[in-house]
């Protein structure tokens, strides 16, 4: 195959597409979604069946544990992939959305149209779900796709877009709207990054290496988080009982995911009264502590952290631990050392909580709530196409909105300028 070529056609087909998804009705889109939706759940045994083949693939090729975790699709997991193009199909259409009309001396209405962006580039490794909420938030919001998933998932990641051109085609729509790479030369993501006549944006989903790689070599706009470094808080004012539940369902509910808490942090008052039983929960579940000198005091087990671990994304059962003097040092240490991902704090003081959600400079932050609810699906995004710890355009989950731009538009009556 002639890799260049075969990306070049995804590429013009791409825009082609997303010329006609771009005119396309709220009813059509929606009536395509719920045909995949419903091809999805017929076809779970298959899905189901496809995914177990790409384990048993990607073991054998040594894949890391991590890895294995998110390429795990389970009858449930195919359910809730179903669920989320379904909630997708159900939000508000968010194109041709005219917000903030308002009349000007000379007469004119100036105001904003929300629109699409185009096309949209989505490069991720293992889990095979981005494909079905990638290619449903993509559709919805009027964008054609190309989605390049991981080597390690081309079988579940075929067998969901056969389904994905079934729903399109019951609808009417062009099946090139949603393109997904066929082959797992790497090769294809080198030009597809590149590729800046036919494509917009790049979403990339997977490790701190292909981020990397990404920000390096694409000349196409990227959407993007690097990594997720994440905090927990419990500040002077922490419910004891609250600050357990939380910690424990941020760090050990899943170890590989971007939104797992990373580090710990605890107020210097209560670090003796609440470390030990935190500590002791941990260690039941098989998690590593890395802490300062006070925290080692508190915790036999605890082996030393270094400046690396407090900026790390572990992606597994380890934990940075640091006593810190209050607030003010915590928003330090997180602003310092944090991916700019997501931080909570677990405090029942009001202006604790507010002051931590001011000046933590993160994509999201929270109060008294696990850090794994940084995700598309419980912001009532129906899905997310990725999480963005950019500034500009889109940050945190990004959903509907985060898949289209606004541009300006002026409704007159003959009006001129004097």
């Amino acid at each position: 195959m002639d890799i260049e070529k075969y990306v070049q056609e995804v590429g013009r087909e791409a825009r082609a597409a997303s010329r006609i998804i771009a005119r396309a009705d709220s009813n059509a889109k929606n009536r395509a979604l719920r045909a995949i939706a419903a091809a999805i759940r017929r076809e779970s045994e298959t899905l189901v069946d496809a995914n177990r083949q790409d384990l048993q693939a990607a073991r054998a090729a040594g894949l890391e544990a991590a890895l294995l975790d998110r390429l795990t699709l389970s009858p449930a997991g195919v359910a809730a992939m179903a669920e989320g193009v379904e909630q997708v199909a159900a939000l508000p259409d968010p194109v041709g959305e005219i917000s903030e009309l308002r009349r000007r001396p000379s007469g004119i209405q100036v105001g904003r149209m929300r629109v699409p962006l185009g096309v949209i580039g989505i490069i991720y490794e293992a889990r095979p779900n981005v494909t079905a909420d990638a290619a449903a938030l993509c559709l919805k919001s009027g964008n054609a796709s190309i989605l390049r998933g991981g080597s390690e998932a081309i079988r579940c990641n075929q067998a969901i877009a056969a389904l994905v051109h079934e729903g399109l085609a019951s609808a009417g729509l062009p099946g090139s709207a949603v393109q997904v790479i066929s082959t797992t030369d790497r090769a294809v993501v080198g030009h597809l990054i590149r590729m800046r006549e036919y494509v917009d944006v790049i979403v990339p989903r997977g490790g701190k290496g292909l981020v990397a790689r990404l920000l390096a070599e694409a000349r196409v706009p990227m959407i993007q988080h690097l990594d997720g470094n994440c905090h927990v808080y419990v500040d002077d004012a922490a419910d004891a009982e609250q600050a357990l539940r939380i910690v424990e369902n941020a760090k050990t509910q899943r170890y590989g995911t971007c939104n797992t808490a990373e580090s710990l942090l605890l107020a210097r008052s209560v670090a003796g009264r609440l470390l030990p039983p935190i500590a002791a929960m941990l260690t039941s579940k098989g998690v590593e502590i890395r802490g300062c000198p006070e925290t080692r005091a508190l915790i036999g087990e605890a082996t030393a952290a270094s400046e690396e671990d407090y900026a790390s994304e572990f992606l597994a059962p380890i934990i940075s631990v640091r006593v810190v003097d209050g607030i003010g040092q915590a928003i330090e240490h997180i602003n310092h050392y944090g991916s700019h991902h997501t931080d909570a704090i677990v405090t029942e003081n009001y202006s604790a909580a507010m002051r931590f959600l001011r000046e933590v400079d993160s994509a999201s932050v929270m109060v008294n709530a696990s850090t794994r609810f940084a995700d598309g699906f419980e912001y009532g995004l129906g899905a997310e196409i990725g999480i963005s710890t950019d500034k500009i355009h889109a940050r945190g989950p990004v959903g509907l909105e985060g898949l289209t731009s606004q541009k300006w538009i002026v409704l007159g009556q003959g009006e001129v300028r004097s």
